[in-house]
Order: C-alpha cells, then structure tokens, then sequence
C-alpha cells in the first residue's frame, strides 16, 4: 500500500466509481462513498468502507457540488479524491480546492488541467512538443473580420469553428464557404458563452473523413513517461462513442511508436502527471492532435486488457508519489480487445429508459470482462447519463474477439429496461466493421441505412 495514502474518496458514480473501489481495494486503500439521494443503493455505495449523502439527485447539488465532496473528504479524514471520468474530473478549479484543503487530487496538477483543457494552449503547447496538429488559425480569433477570412483561405475549406473551452461534441460547427463563416463564428461565439463561459473561438482545417484514434500515456512527477499504445474510437454516433478497440486496425508498429513517442515526450515537457489520453484524427496515414483527456477514460479497458497494466491502479500509484512501476519496453501490445458501451436507452430511438432492472445476468468466458454497476433490483435513475455498463472482449486478434463480443452480446441479460445491446449486435454484424477502419461518420450513415 502506498505509504501516504490511507483513504481515498471517490468523488463519482456509477461503474467507474465501482472500478476504482476495486483498485483500492486490491492496494489496501479504504474507500468513501459519496452519493446523491437517489444515488444511495448503488453498488460502490453498499460496498464501500464510509459513505456520505453529498445532496439531492440532481448533479448541479450533488456531484458537481465541490464544497459538499470537500466537506465529505473532513468528515471522513480522507487522505486523497479520485474524480474518475465526467463530471469534476477536469475541472482545474476543482483540483486546486482538493490541494488547497490539503488532500491529493488523483490526477494531473490544476495548472496542467487549465493549459490542456483550453484547446487553443493545449494546440500550442503540442506544436511546441512536436505532436502533429490540424492546420488551423495558431491560437484565437480576434474581431477583425478580414484577418479571420484571410486565414480560412490559407486553410482551405471546408472548415470547422471550434470553442476553446468545449468538448464532448459540444462547440463546433462546420463551415463549407467564405459566405456563411463571420455568421458562424458569431453563432458559435455565444454558444461558447453560454454552454462554457468562454466565446474564445479557433478554426481548424475540417477532415471529411477521418478516424478517430487515440494514445494512452501515464507519467510521474520525476519527469517519466510512457505510452501504451492506441484505441480506436471511430464508432461514434453524434460525437459520442459506442464502440471502441485496441490496438487501432491498420495503425502499423512503426507509425504507434512514432506518435507515441511524441505523446510521451509531451507530458515530460508540460510536466503531466498520472494518467492521460492524446486524441487524434487520423486520415490518409497522417495523425492530427485534437485534444488532450486529463484523466482516465470510459475506454481504458481495453488497453488494459491488451497491455496486462491496470491504469487505475498506476493513477493512485503515482498520485501516492511512487514512480513509474513501467518502463516503455516493458509494454508488450498482447491481441486484441473491443468494448461496447452498454446504455439504458432504445436501441433505435435512443430516447434514455431509466427504471428498475428485474433480471441481470453478466456473460462470462476466456477474455470476456463487464464493468457495471448493476444488479437485479435496481433502479436506474433519470438524472445522470444513460450508460450502465461496458462489456469488453479480449482474444487472440481481432476475430477472436470479435467472436467472443458476439457471445458475450448473446448472454447478457439487462431485463425491466431497453438497452442499445441490439445496436451492438448490429455493428458486430456489418460488413464495414468487419472489415476495420471505419471513419467517424460511419455508424451514423449505418443507421441511417
């Protein structure tokens, strides 16, 4: 066990909040719990050494509530906070009241969080490192319209407007000519305003048809760092992703290594610590930064079962002040590995079906793996995001595991409410998926046929 860690505090819920549980477990951490109202029969919660009632459902008083979890963290004597995915985990502002109060934030400093959370420093500071970026604007546009038009035409368009504080899909919009782009740009302006209190705007060159293709790292404070390889996240629908693969179809040893590298090299100049995640677009052999995932991801999954290297476990490691327990030639890519997100939601309509689970049975098998929260009899609420679970396969090459997802797909049992897990059955199914090296619009024109 880490020798300054004693109790950490899950400031999340849901089957991330179960996972990292799990992780503390395995180290001889004790846990704290926090939970809203209707939060209080989750599994963590039950299964959790403390747990605190931090406010009512909805996410505004409870899990985005940052002096209720701080207050938890006195109550408790909490030596360290882990904010997992969502919610606060990128919020700098939040890192920086855990370390003020005198806890450790399970993740990177606030001021690494602030520098890549702004696209436009985060563009910067990896053209500086030499991480291949879009041709774009370099940095924000200012309110000469002229300026702004001749910039698009050194770009070329189609061109995308992108907010600097934006993400997850939100705060970019795409323009196909001269005529429409001061228009756009004011629209996304006060988009930006609105949604992320920051109308900084930057415009990038639009990639018809790219991949979406990411690096995992993880770095210590003592300036090491390593990659461990890529996922495939193309599968998308409305910028959110369903499915998501590791290694990438197609993406050569020589091309993982050259990125990788260069992510590696990255977080030892802008000081990164803990766990982190580059995105790229990729199209016609070439890799483009996007944007820069200060935590850990839905999808670390699947590198973990490619690589043997538990990353949360590594996050709490490093944040406990250990070094790197890996070095780069340790990290061995071992077959391949596919995750689907398993939502509460129609498979067709896709409207969210909350409501009380009747029956649940998780598939099993070599290299099948589920991380979920639920258990038959309980109710998923209304209030927070539709996914309840990931299932994940794990074989030989990517056959092997896509024949294993197709088994496992056919196994579990989610009864009471819809699932999309007949949506998953379906990609598993197509052609083009089959195949491998789908681009980002390939789900939803598959949906549209």
């Amino acid at each position: 066990m880490p020798a300054m860690i004693e109790k950490i505090l899950i400031a999340n819920r849901g089957e991330i909040a179960l996972r990292i549980l799990r992780a503390c477990r395995e180290l001889g951490i004790k846990t704290v719990a926090v939970h809203s109202e209707a939060d209080r029969h989750l599994k963590h919660v039950l299964l959790a050494d403390e747990s605190v009632c931090i406010g009512p459902a909805p996410a505004q008083q409870s899990y985005l509530n940052i002096p209720a979890i701080i207050s938890a963290a006195e109550i408790t004597d909490t030596v360290a906070i882990h904010p997992g995915y969502g919610f606060l985990s990128e919020n700098a502002d939040f890192a920086e009241r855990v370390e003020r109060s005198g806890f450790i934030f399970i993740g990177p400093r606030p001021e690494t969080i602030r520098l890549m959370g702004d696209k436009v420093s985060a563009i910067a500071a990896m053209k500086e490192s030499g991480v291949p970026c879009v041709p774009g604007s370099d940095g924000p546009l200012d309110d000469n319209p002229k300026r702004t038009l001749e910039i698009a035409r050194q770009i070329g368009y189609p061109i995308m407007i992108k907010a600097a504080g934006g993400g997850g899909g939100r705060g970019m919009r795409v323009v196909h000519s001269e005529a429409a782009l001061l228009n756009a740009i004011a629209l996304t302006r006060a988009e930006a305003a609105a949604a992320f209190n920051n109308d900084t705007v930057y415009l990038e060159k639009f990639l018809e048809n790219p991949r979406h293709i990411e690096f995992q790292v993880l770095a210590d404070q003592f300036g090491n760092a390593i990659y461990l390889g890529e996922r495939d996240c193309s599968m998308q629908r409305r910028h959110q992703k369903v499915v998501e693969e590791a290694p990438a179809p197609g993406i050569t040893e020589e091309q993982r290594r050259a990125i990788g590298e260069r992510c590696a090299a990255a977080c030892r100049a802008i000081g990164y610590r803990g766990a982190g995640t580059f995105e790229f677009l990729y199209e016609n052999g070439q890799f483009y930064f996007i944007e820069m995932n200060t935590r850990i991801q839905v999808e670390h999954p699947v590198t973990e079962m490619v690589t043997g290297v538990d990353i949360v476990k590594e996050q709490i490691l490093i944040a406990a002040g250990e070094p790197l327990r890996y070095q780069q030639e340790d990290i061995r890519i071992r077959g391949h590995a596919i995750e689907c997100r398993i939502n509460a939601e129609h498979p067709e309509t896709f409207m969210p079906s909350p409501g009380k689970v009747t029956d649940f049975h998780a598939p099993g098998g070599p290299g099948v793996r589920i991380d979920t929260h639920l258990y038959s009899g309980y109710t998923v609420p209304c209030h927070y995001d539709s996914m309840i679970g990931k299932l994940i396969a794990h074989g030989e090459d990517r056959a092997s595991a896509i024949a294993r997802m197709c088994n496992a797909l056919r196994e579990l049992v989610i009864e009471g409410i819809e699932t999309n897990i007949k949506l998953h059955r379906m990609i598993l199914r197509d052609g083009g998926f089959l195949a491998g090296g789908t681009n980002i619009h390939y789900l939803e024109k598959m949906l549209g046929r």
